[in-house]
């Protein structure tokens, strides 16, 4: 069963976010992760109780929106992601 929950949910976790901001929250318990742009808080939540096996307090979700860029004469549009955060309770941590 515990399977059949993992590939359910192994498309709404992308990646964890690695950034200088990301690991200043992390000090307060809070893990930042690149989601999938059609996740909801709920489908989040789940996800990490099924791969880390914890309860998070509260899930704060956030898009990033698509940019324009301009580089050596060429346009382009950098990729726009939804990061989730993710509070745990003092003591809990991902592994």
């Amino acid at each position: 069963m515990a399977t059949d929950l993992k590939a359910k949910y192994a498309d709404v976790l992308v990646r964890p976010r690695i950034t200088e901001k990301a690991t200043l929250v992390l000090e307060s318990n809070v893990y930042t992760f690149e989601v999938a742009s059609k996740a909801t808080k709920g489908q989040v939540e789940e996800a990490v109780k099924v791969f880390y096996k914890v309860n998070p307090i509260k899930i704060r979700m956030t898009k990033n929106p698509e940019k324009k860029v301009f580089v050596k004469g060429k346009k382009g549009v950098k990729a726009g992601v939804k990061k989730a955060y993710v509070y745990l309770k003092k003591g809990d941590k991902l592994e």
